[in-house]
């Protein structure tokens, strides 16, 4: 199954394809911004290195299977974040997630990763549509996908729902595609960079 390349630049923010040895940058990072996270990730409340381990360990596996492509987000070569492109909402569409260490939110760098991300997607055969998807009173979230130009398409229960404290229970799914996308891009002087 065709895979996105392992390293994207993407105007200040680097995404690098998680490895085994970012444990101990990555358990930093999660443990610097757990009380951010709480709220909105149900990992977040007992991360443990143990878990973070087998994280990387599955991101691994399910980058290997072309399932889910996981990236470390970077700054001047420091873990600030993640986020991933994941196979899990049927033929033709991707599904982006995305978290940032606290000190750096306002800046744009997610955004920033987001772009990456969408470009490198729909370089993948077969994939007309990517989407976010984020609990209703996550504000943070939603102004991410409205700033990189996604439309929100609807407002569902969420099937489990609330897993967290943040959580109000209503998912809100926010959709790129691809033709926009290319809209988007051929006036954009600034295009993401694969490396």
């Amino acid at each position: 199954m065709e895979k996105p390349a392992e390293s994207i630049r993407s105007d200040h923010v680097d995404l690098r394809r998680w490895r085994t040895g970012d444990l101990d940058a990555l358990e930093r990072a999660i443990h610097e911004s757990r009380d951010h996270l709480v709220p909105w990730l149900p990992w977040a409340a007992d991360p443990g290195r143990r878990q973070t381990a087998e994280y990387l360990a599955r991101s691994h596996e399910k980058w290997e299977a072309g399932q889910d492509f996981s990236y470390a987000i970077t700054s001047d070569a420091e873990v600030i974040g993640s986020c991933s492109l994941m196979r899990r909402i049927g033929a033709g569409g991707l599904e982006i997630g995305y978290w940032i260490h606290p000190a750096r939110t306002g800046r744009g760098l997610v955004t920033m990763a987001v772009a990456g991300l969408v470009d490198a997607g729909f370089r993948l055969d077969g994939i007309d549509h990517i989407e976010i998807h984020h609990d209703a009173a996550n504000h943070a979230s939603g102004a991410v996908a409205r700033r990189s130009g996604f439309t929100e398409v609807e407002r569902v229960p969420a099937p489990e729902g609330p897993l967290t404290p943040g959580e109000s229970g209503t998912d809100v799914i926010w959709r790129m595609t691809a033709d926009r996308w290319r809209t988007r891009s051929a006036g954009s002087a600034a295009a993401p960079r694969e490396g």
